[in-house]
């Protein structure tokens, strides 16, 4: 068996409510709160970025399985908001982590489909035999111009994910779903993404989670009443619901993962966020059904088994319990901690 050997998770303390965001821009926080699902978002602090989250959510899955460092023999870290334009944040990664320097390392950029990407070459690296472990992060901070739609949602946390041999949750089955759908984009040198609007729904977010996820059901027989849980990229949390019902799940399938209604859309930590709040509660045998999306556009999608090891891998810090943890913020001092003002 191959699949999820550990896990850690990190959210920023901080907090800013829609009612916050609306009050700048005059808008109904009320009306804005029952079309998103959302009520509040996590702030990175001023000397948070994509490399410090992963470190810490990395630095949590180490200690939980208590593997050696040096083990890890590769490490992705898939993000839409790596700290250098050119300079990988994998290597501040490893080097903070002291896996020494021979491992393989690469960033990843796939919008919010990132780092599930790199579970899937983790997955095929232990497969063929070319490392014992490899470990795939999902981090972000993520951008959004003042005033847009996306400065309700846009969030930051990051998800660590170690792949190996004997796990907590074996990966039985995955499939992606690609295409050139151009939903959402930030050309070099813009410091915030332009999106299509509504076009980010019908042909570019559900197309893809639908594709996905009907392929695999489709390629290695599955239904829907095998999985006794499913989580789904979190944009907002009327996507997700919406696709777990074309689906045939029902909303107490989801609600487990459905992090996005109190911290936000986290991008390439999103559906992974959603996963670990998932595997904090699951049981040996019970099935998830993991699907990603990343604008561009795609999907990864997934069947995750359970198995007994579940049951002596320390679930402490719980992710619902962090995303509790909070303190609030006004607006002025998000604009200071998104560095938006000095």
């Amino acid at each position: 068996m191959i699949g999820i050997v550990s896990y850690g998770t990190y959210i920023p303390k901080f907090r800013i409510r829609v009612e916050e965001i609306a009050r700048m821009w005059n808008e109904d926080s009320n009306a804005i709160k029952q079309g998103l699902g959302v009520s509040e978002k996590s702030v990175p602090d001023i000397d948070e970025d994509t490399a410090t989250m992963s470190v810490e959510a990395s630095r949590e899955a180490i200690s939980r399985a208590k593997i050696d460092p040096k083990k890890i023999e590769a490490i992705f870290v898939g993000s839409e908001s790596h700290p250098y334009a050119v300079k990988p944040t994998a290597t501040i990664v490893g080097e903070a982590l002291g896996v020494g320097n021979y491992y393989f390392c690469a960033d990843l950029e796939f919008a919010c489909k990132a780092a599930t990407a790199g579970i899937q070459i983790c997955f095929a690296m232990v497969k063929a035999g070319m490392i014992n472990y490899g470990l795939s992060i999902g981090s972000d901070t993520a951008q959004a111009k003042p005033g847009d739609a996306l400065e309700y949602t846009a969030a930051a946390g990051a998800v660590a994910v170690i792949v190996g041999k004997d796990p907590i949750a074996e990966i039985e089955a995955t499939v992606s779903y690609t295409s050139d759908t151009p939903d959402f984009w930030r050309r070099d040198l813009q410091p915030y993404p332009s999106h299509g609007g509504r076009f980010t729904g019908t042909p570019a977010y559900f197309r893809h989670v639908i594709s996905a996820a009907k392929k695999l059901m489709e390629s290695y027989g599955y239904t829907a009443k095998d999985f006794d849980f499913a989580v789904f990229h979190q944009p907002n949390a009327k996507f997700p619901q919406r696709v777990a019902s074309m689906l045939g799940f029902s909303e107490e399938k989801i609600a487990d993962g459905m992090l996005v209604r109190a911290i936000g859309n986290t991008y390439s930590a999103s559906s992974l966020m959603g996963l670990c709040g998932i595997l904090d509660k699951a049981q040996p045998g019970q099935r998830i059904l993991l699907v990603s999306f990343g604008s561009g556009a795609g999907s990864d999608a997934f069947a995750i088994r359970v198995t007994d090891k579940i049951l002596e891998y320390p679930r402490n810090a719980k992710v619902w319990d962090k995303a509790k943890n909070c303190v609030y913020i006004d607006y002025g001092l998000y604009l200071k901690h998104r560095r938006m003002i000095k």
